[in-house]
Formats: structure tokens, sequence, C-alpha cells
């Protein structure tokens, strides 16, 4: 039995003759996209190494951060930030995260202490510090 890779999948299309690794890498908007041929690579192993030596270069040039945890980011905050939204109610940015043991975490940043500007810069800058946590640990 073959372990999980995170974006890695088989492809086995035999209408096509067509076996491999896919590989699928996102980041801030950006997908980038290769298969890996068994064929081509030398083998199904060979190829799904390539495939694994691939995706982790892909994302470390895109500046992901390598980690097997998925990271599912569904942006429905005004701010343009996953987990950074204004609260007018409060006068404040909520910044909201997953801490590594699968918990919410939540904090506010004061827009009439810090100012807008400062107030939005501060809270997305938690929410970076947290997620590199989480995905670090």
């Amino acid at each position: 039995m073959i372990k999980k890779h995170k974006d890695i999948s088989r492809m086995d299309q035999e209408s096509k003759r067509s076996h491999g690794w896919y590989v699928r890498v996102r980041f801030n908007g950006n997908m980038q996209t290769k298969l890996f041929s068994d064929k081509k690579s030398g083998g199904r192993h060979a190829a799904l190494d390539a495939a694994i030596s691939w995706r982790n270069d892909t994302e470390k040039n895109l500046g992901k951060v390598r980690s097997d945890k998925n990271v599912v980011t569904v942006n429905r905050s005004k701010t343009g930030v996953p987990g950074v939204h204004i609260s007018k109610k409060m006068n404040c940015y909520i910044v909201s995260w997953v801490t590594p043991d699968g918990r919410q975490g939540k904090t506010s940043v004061s827009i009439g202490k810090y100012g807008k500007e400062t107030a939005f810069t501060r809270a997305c800058s938690i929410r970076h510090q947290k997620e590199q946590e989480r995905l670090e640990s």
C-alpha cells in the first residue's frame, strides 16, 4: 500500500494508456500542475519521487510553507485577508485562526487605539504568525 501525499494523486487511464502521478500546487490564487508519467520517469516509484520533489520545489518557489496539513481558506472577508474582518460595532479588526490542536483562536485589534491602517497591519501580522505556528507544529 502506498501512503498518501498531499497535492499528489494517481492517474491511471487505460483508454489513453496514461499512467502517472498528477501534482497540483495552489497558493495565493496561483495553481501549478504537472503530470509525472511512469514510463518517462523510469517506473511508478521513480515517478512518485519526481512528483514529490517537484511539489516541494514548487511550493518553496511560490513562498508556500511546506506542510502535509491541509490548508483551506475561504475568504468571505471584505478586507481581502482570510481570518481578518472588521467589526464596525466594536470598532476593531477581529482576527481568527485555527490552533495547532485544531481549536479556534480569536483576538481583536482596536482601531480607536491604533488607527485603521496600523490596526489592519497588526491584525494581518497576528494572523500570519498564527498560521505559521499551526503549519510548523
